[in-house]
């Protein structure tokens, strides 16, 4: 009976102490990744699924040509999955298969989630998207401008007006990549180029620096694509009293569950990351080079992780990204979190240019590109759709009229003579009937 009851009570405190251990370790996990949307039947949601299995099979092909190395395709409609396709290989030195729950380097679209994080700050009441910028960032209040000369070079000359925060949501601020008319001034304040990663000081400081070098254009006089959403993360910052990385964690990445969306990785998800590579002259693929730059395999790991880059900065998954954009084709709402209001997201989702020169058939909102007229645009789609893409060759769309969510992620660059964004796009639409 002794002997019984030593037994009972060491088995009493074995449990105990694996449920302490259980619960401790609990808490050490990662966060669990973003449910899966509902599976829908792609014949309910209106596609040929025998024209659907055309994508997938150009998807794979591509792969196995090594025209790319892999991607990942998601396409939701009406809130469903009817297509949800990982082909190729994440690292194909290594045969490491591409998954569903790989992750990419998405640059720009980078753009369209602190866009909404700009909205948010209007919807609370701390700023208006019609203020100057040196509202928030005094050093922007007085800007100059590079103005080319007959002999080859340029003059200096005081902007015309103040950028305001609206003209950085729509790329007419004037300020460029740093690669334009005064290059030589950029270059050598080491500010040229979308990538920060590598950089060893907070964004706010290089945005700062960036202030005191003379802007491509007059705001609001054209489109320049360049810094300005990286400005607008800077203007996140003073504004919210929050780095760039907790403000967007705390008002949209973990509201939406997107808890694979990173700056930089997880130590534990470094395995997940996708390789970068080049196309070639024949149309194949090389790896592109460690640790590089723009075009390298990056400081998503091993960098500094100070900079958190508002106009490239982001890494995340087919998934997340799709999160995202759902909530904004259901209004700014998805699974019973608000994050914007119907009339903000309408807003951002309609074409703002006016006499100014863009892409034809399309215009631009506050951070997307929005189609205008498709027969001057010329490829599928329809009037409405909104989106943009990235650098590592990564392109998405909303279409509202479709009720069509699509992402597609891979990592390729520079895609020279690539026609993957048009091939998927061309099997897409041939395979939807209604």
């Amino acid at each position: 009976m002794i002997i019984n009851s030593l037994f009972y009570r060491a088995l009493c405190i074995a449990i105990f102490i694996s449920i302490l251990a259980a619960q401790t370790f609990s808490q050490t996990l990662p966060a669990p990744h973003a449910p899966i949307f509902p599976q829908g039947d792609p014949v309910e949601l209106g596609f040929d699924a025998e024209r659907l299995e055309r994508l997938s099979s150009m998807l794979h092909e591509y792969s196995e040509q090594q025209r790319m190395s892999g991607a990942v395709a998601l396409v939701l409609r009406e809130g469903q999955t009817v297509f949800f396709e990982a082909a190729g290989y994440r690292d194909v030195e290594s045969e490491t298969p591409m998954t569903h729950d790989t992750i990419f380097r998405i640059a720009s679209q980078t753009k369209a989630i602190v866009s909404a994080g700009i909205m948010i700050l209007q919807e609370q009441g701390k700023l208006l998207l019609s203020d100057p910028v040196g509202y928030y960032l005094p050093e922007f209040m007085e800007t100059t401008v590079a103005v080319t000369t007959e002999g080859g070079g340029y003059d200096i000359v005081p902007a015309a007006r103040p950028m305001t925060i609206r003209q950085l949501l729509m790329h007419t601020s004037g300020v460029s990549y740093g690669h334009g008319i005064a290059a030589d001034l950029w270059e050598e304040a080491g500010i040229q180029g979308w990538y920060f990663a590598h950089r060893d000081e907070p964004v706010r400081e290089t945005i700062r620096r960036m202030a005191a070098l003379p802007m491509e254009s007059h705001p609001g006089d054209r489109y320049v694509y360049g810094f300005s959403t990286d400005i607008l993360g800077a203007v996140i910052e003073e504004v919210s009293g929050l780095s760039l990385d907790r403000f967007l964690r705390e008002e949209i990445l973990e509201p939406l569950r997107m808890f694979d969306t990173h700056f930089y990785l997880p130590e534990y998800k470094e395995h997940r990351l996708a390789a970068v590579y080049s196309a070639t002259a024949d149309r194949g693929i090389e790896r592109a080079p460690h640790p590089g730059g723009n075009i390298g395999q990056g400081h998503y790991i091993e960098g500094p992780r100070i900079s958190f880059s508002g106009g490239a900065g982001l890494l995340s998954t087919a998934e997340d990204y799709a999160r995202f954009l759902q909530m904004l084709l259901n209004g700014g709402e998805l699974d019973g979190v608000r994050i914007l209001s119907p009339a903000t997201v309408e807003l951002m989702t309609v074409n703002h240019f006016h006499n100014i020169d863009f892409r034809p058939g399309a215009g631009f909102g506050l951070g997307f590109e929005v189609v205008t007229d498709l027969g001057i645009r010329g490829v599928p789609g329809a009037v409405g759709d909104y989106g943009w893409g990235g650098a590592y060759h990564s392109t998405y769309w909303v279409s509202p009229q479709d009720n069509m969510v699509v992402v597609f992620f891979t990592q390729l660059i520079p895609a020279t003579g690539s026609d993957l964004h048009g091939k998927l796009r061309t099997l897409l639409y041939q395979a939807l009937i209604y």
